[in-house]
């Protein structure tokens, strides 16, 4: 790790939303899910965006065998889905190791996950300098402690640093960190996402460090 932090900065990006786009099919497993186990809330799929697995399974979830149930399914799914990468990421990526910024992932993803992203990307990891994932964090965001965790590992201070971030509950998590926050307009509207972000996208295409 850097231990001068005054000049380095650092690119924090969420995973699914983000980098990659899987929101639209996560969304209908937690619909299922939440189906299937009668939840009240007919928002659910939305409400947890941006939670840990522990945190859904504790909150929603006590039954033990419920559970283990749902954590099977979980990673199931996870196994077979295809992650489809958003258009102009890698470029981006290039674009800001060109620069001088340090990289990481900053996401809610448990380790089982991880390894299956990795190894139908295998590339991705590569260009990371840094991943904090769900089971290195204690608290789910929209803590700040991801990021701050991420900050502190690749040397910078947060407000050196941008996050980028498509759901509501990352883009206060961002916020609550001290970093500037870009939010993608992947999962939610430019509409909803309005005053809770420093920047508003659609997608990496044309983005350059200069302009954050």
């Amino acid at each position: 790790m850097n231990n001068d932090s005054s000049n380095t900065r650092g690119a924090l990006f969420d995973l699914d939303g983000v980098l990659i786009n899987t929101e639209p099919l996560y969304t209908e497993f937690w619909r299922q899910v939440g189906l299937k186990h009668q939840l009240p809330s007919p928002t659910f799929a939305y409400d947890i965006k941006g939670t840990t697995l522990k945190d859904i399974l504790s909150r929603h979830f006590p039954d033990k065998a419920i559970q283990d149930d749902i954590v099977r399914m979980v990673h199931d799914f996870e196994d077979n889905i295809v992650y489809p990468v958003f258009d102009g990421v890698p470029e981006f990526l290039d674009r800001l190791q060109a620069a001088g910024w340090k990289i990481a992932i900053v996401t809610s993803s448990d380790d089982q996950k991880m390894e299956y992203l990795f190894n139908q990307l295998p590339w991705m990891k590569s260009r990371f300098d840094t991943i904090i994932n769900g089971t290195m964090v204690s608290k789910s965001k929209p803590d700040p402690e991801g990021y701050l965790k991420a900050a502190e590992q690749l040397g910078c201070k947060p407000e050196n640093c941008v996050v980028f971030e498509d759901s509501f509950q990352g883009l206060e998590a961002g916020r609550r960190s001290g970093a500037k926050v870009v939010a993608l307009a992947t999962t939610n509207s430019r509409e909803s996402l309005s005053g809770k972000a420093d920047m508003i996208i659609d997608d990496f295409n044309g983005l350059n460090p200069g302009m954050l």
